[in-house]
């Protein structure tokens, strides 16, 4: 039902507009508010907040199916819901929940999650953006980039350095409205793929945030951000599944109705093979997404799953968009067509939210661990 409602919205209000939106790299602020009325951006909040409180299975289905219709699109929805309105979903109290959790879940306001910075990505302890202690508040100095809906958005879960005298290196997290004093949208990216879901660098000055914005405890950011990015690396796992799954759709549309030397392309051995090879591939791929979501369903970590899942997905994404072009052939390289766009997309995959070597890494940890406890 989710994917069947999903599909009729977006061939009314997203798939006509892929190409203006890509060029545009921007989306409008129109399909924030109908994707709100669809309640698609509320997908985890509760109900009483005006969300959908869907399970993590269904959410990752709606996922899915939105980046089988546009991928940038689902960026966006995964930023906003996954990281913003995921981290405090977690880790905000009641009264930070009610506040800004149904502006957020109506799609009247667009969330962003800044970890990133020139200086610091995969490695956390390098932060350099620092919030100092005030009276009644924090005074928070810094920069993010590739702040996915960082200029379009309206509230930022911003994570920075506050440096205690027992832990010069804490991390907390704060919420932070883009109208307070001191905060600034810098460049907008130029980026190669999921153009349509913008990124900015925001710049915070001087910026005073209040006591009552601090997300959870001072100096549990570190905890929180590895909780999140997983939320946020199961979801891309099913946002490359859904580019992949789509790709190989065109592909074998286009090779069953192409004809060279008097028959239909997908007759050809090189070609079939391939794609009866892809198919076969993203069955495993999806028997392993499914797998580390049910892990999360339980309100466990599983941080091997996810990463396994996040590793295979996105290069999944990657190979099946090289395979469809390859198969389409002339057709495929043109601007027109939509493996253009995913081939250019699924790049993406393979690096936001970590990249693959670091969820290789994350792997080997794991496996470690798990052997020396079974040693112990």
């Amino acid at each position: 039902m989710i994917r069947k409602i999903i599909q009729e919205f977006g061939h009314t209000h997203i798939t006509p507009f892929q190409k203006q939106w890509d060029e545009a790299q921007a989306l409008p602020d129109s399909l924030f508010k109908k994707l709100g009325k669809l309640g698609m951006m509320g997908g985890l909040s509760p109900k009483k907040y005006g969300g959908l409180n869907l399970m993590l299975t269904e959410y990752m289905t709606a996922i899915e199916a939105f980046s089988e219709l546009d991928a940038a699109v689902t960026l966006s929805l995964l930023a906003h819901n996954s990281l913003c309105i995921g981290h405090i979903l977690c880790y905000g109290n009641e009264v930070q929940q009610e506040k800004w959790l149904p502006k957020l879940a109506s799609g009247v306001w667009i969330g962003a999650w800044a970890l990133t910075e020139p200086e610091s990505g995969s490695d956390v302890s390098n932060l350099q953006t620092v919030a100092h202690r005030q009276s009644d508040g924090w005074l928070i100095n810094g920069k993010k980039h590739f702040i996915t809906n960082g200029y379009n958005s309206n509230l930022i879960i911003l994570i920075a350095k506050t440096p205690l005298e027992h832990n010069p290196n804490s991390i907390s997290a704060f919420i932070v409205e883009k109208g307070y004093q001191g905060v600034d949208v810098g460049n907008r990216d130029d980026k190669m793929g999921m153009r349509a879901a913008e990124t900015a660098e925001l710049i915070f000055k001087d910026c005073y945030v209040p006591s009552e914005n601090l997300l959870g405890a001072i100096g549990q950011g570190k905890y929180q951000i590895m909780h999140i990015l997983e939320e946020g690396r199961i979801a891309m796992s099913a946002l490359a599944l859904g580019i992949a799954k789509r790709s190989l759709t065109v592909a074998i549309q286009h090779a069953e109705k192409r004809y060279q030397f008097e028959q239909p392309i997908v007759r050809f051995q090189g070609i079939a093979f391939q794609l009866a090879e892809l198919a076969t591939q993203m069955e495993s791929a999806q028997a392993l997404v499914q797998k580390a979501v049910a892990e999360k369903s339980h309100g466990k970590r599983a941080p091997k799953l996810v990463s396994m899942a996040k590793l295979l997905t996105s290069e999944l994404a990657v190979k099946a968009t090289y395979i469809a072009m390859q198969t389409l052939g002339g057709y495929g390289y043109m601007k027109r067509s939509l493996i253009e766009k995913y081939y250019r997309d699924a790049r993406l995959c393979t690096i936001g939210e970590g990249t693959s070597e670091i969820q290789k890494s994350i792997i080997v940890k794991e496996l470690l661990s798990e052997i020396r406890e079974a040693n112990s």
